[in-house]
């Protein structure tokens, strides 16, 4: 809860923060001051003092109105079901903080409190301007990743986030006590702060003396942090991939953190280094490699077969290994970017479901009714979305296009240029750079998503999983297409090999249909501030102008 009224010394805005809390009973959690146990059988909760200074720290930070004068915003805890006796133990830290904390004891306080903040006068106009307040423009996450690294700011994390970040710190404190492994799974889907806690996390560990690195099975998301986020070789050696830690001895790692953990795959081949081979998953190779793994996921992103990581197999062989594990689920989380209300539009879009992992082949796609921060727009044209996107790039936004795998991919022409492979009518792009090297202002393969000049490609899932732009545009292929008032996915429209256009016994039907519906929900939920489509399809096109505003010209 948010109190807005007026400064009674300086006659500005001003904003309390109430982080309200119906407890009437509370502890620690394991002698562990920053995380808190409220009821039996509860799983724990982060301190609620961390949570009130997160939420001042998020607001004074991004919301404009107050950028210039972020003192105008406090934040306190109000236990008002709580007696003072038992709140005792959440004193010093909210202290430390210099957060207020309030208890069903201290009601005369309270109100003393807020009497001392506000004049006696209406706070509408000033609730006005932080509910319409501009969104500042979030750090990006390779620059704040990279700031971290330096032992500069870190992210602001909230309250799942943090539930994330202090369940970690304290596996890996139980561990070493008890000469033991410990498991943690945090799942979530687009912008709930996965990435973000992950990148948090390697940098405290390695400010404490832990042995840490990270993984992910995205080349494209790795080569992309070892070039924009390590400082040096030795710190780029510390972003790795899933396929490395077959031949890794047992607990090798105090801490292994892996990054889109649900591309973990039934088994390792990595064809330049045989060594590496294992018929054993990925997930149980992690597992062996570390004292604490530590497992973020989304398990609407497996794209591709074998791609085995889900919540339930992590805790399967953590049951397995008589491992403790412990699941954080960031669903409903603050989000970092984007829009909660458009993630679900996808979903319901492409029958997902509304909870994470979940497929409902029922469910109805809905007319997108708008979102404040979040634009959703539907292209007449390629050209048209080009357009469009080219101009915010102009403005200084990042942005991209991308398209299901649905047109050839050919290697470059003997001069060096890129063959426009994507043709939609008239309009012709080529896919983004196969190889690790640039051809001509073509940027190589794992860095199309963030180096200049990628715009004028096409981008695909190999190559954006894992990253994010200000805009996305996306191409909807004849591998997807509206009928009967849904989408369903096409096999003959599907052009990735890894898809088994020519052997469709290696993915049955059902599984491609579940993942040429995760790779869409990948492309389309890239974007952090609004993403534009256009299907190839003419019924899929119409269709979608039925849910979807049209760009204007």
């Amino acid at each position: 809860m948010v109190i807005a009224g007026v400064d009674p010394y300086t006659g500005g805005d001003a904003f309390v923060i109430v982080e309200l809390k119906q407890w009437s009973n509370v502890d620690f959690y394991e002698d562990d001051e920053t995380q808190v146990v409220w009821a039996p059988n509860r799983k724990p909760s982060a301190h609620p003092a961390l949570q009130a200074e997160s939420y001042r720290k998020q607001i004074a930070a991004y919301c404009q109105t107050v950028e210039d004068h972020p003192d105008a915003v406090k934040a306190l805890v109000y236990l008002h079901y709580m007696p003072k006796h038992q709140a005792d133990k959440l004193v010093g830290l909210a202290e430390e903080k210099k957060i207020g904390l309030f208890t069903q004891s201290d009601r005369s306080e309270f109100l003393r409190y807020l009497q001392g903040r506000f004049a006696p006068s209406s706070g509408a106009q000033a609730a006005d301007r932080l509910l319409n307040s501009r969104i500042a423009p979030r750090p990006d996450l390779l620059e704040q990743a990279r700031l971290t690294l330096k032992g500069r700011d870190g992210f602001i994390l909230l309250d799942r986030q943090i539930e994330a970040y202090r369940a970690v710190f304290h596996a890996v404190d139980t561990a070493f006590r008890a000469n033991s492994k410990s498991i943690v799974i945090i799942s979530g889907g687009p912008g709930s702060g996965k990435s973000a806690i992950a990148l948090e996390l390697m940098a405290k560990l390695l400010s404490t003396g832990r042995r840490v690195c990270h993984a992910t099975g995205s080349s494209a998301f790795t080569h992309t942090l070892r070039s924009y986020v390590a400082k040096g070789k030795d710190q780029a050696k510390l972003f790795t991939f899933t396929s490395d830690y077959a031949p890794k001895p047992q607990n090798d790692l105090d801490v292994l953190i892996v990054d889109e953990a649900h591309r973990s795959r039934s088994k390792t081949r990595v064809r330049w280094d045989p060594a590496k081979n294992s018929d054993r998953p990925q997930i149980e190779s992690m597992i062996n490699a570390a004292r604490v793994p530590v497992f973020f996921l989304d398990e609407n992103q497996a794209v591709t077969p074998g791609e085995l990581g889900s919540v339930h197999a992590i805790k399967t062989y953590a049951q397995s290994l008589s491992i403790p594990f412990q699941h954080v689920n960031l669903t409903g989380q603050w989000r970092c970017g984007g829009s909660a209300a458009y993630d679900l539009w996808v979903r319901r879009l492409l029958a997902l479901g509304d909870e994470e992992g979940a497929w409902d082949a029922q469910e109805q796609p809905v007319r997108w009714t708008g979102d404040p921060s979040f634009g959703l727009y539907l292209a007449q044209s390629p050209a048209q979305m080009e357009n469009y996107l080219r101009t915010r790039l102009s403005e200084g936004w990042s942005a991209r296009i991308t398209a299901g795998f649905c047109w050839k991919w050919s290697a470059p022409r003997e001069d060096k240029s890129l063959v426009p492979d994507v043709e939609i009518g008239n309009w012709m792009r080529p896919w983004n750079v196969r190889s690790d090297s640039r051809v001509g202002e073509a940027p190589p393969s794992k860095l199309w998503a963030t180096k200049d000049g990628g715009f004028d490609q096409i981008g695909c899932i190999y190559t954006t999983q894992g990253l994010e732009f200000d805009w996305a545009g996306v191409i909807i292929g004849p591998d997807l297409v509206a009928r009967r008032g849904r989408l369903s996915p096409q096999r003959a429209g599907n052009l990735d090999p890894k898809l088994g256009l020519t052997s469709p016994r290696i993915v049955p039907a059902e599984e491609f249909d579940r993942l040429v519906r995760n790779v869409y929900k990948v492309l389309l939920t890239r974007g952090l501030h609004g993403t534009v489509l256009y299907a190839t399809d003419p019924e899929t096109q119409e269709f979608l102008g039925t849910l979807i505003p049209p760009l204007e010209a």
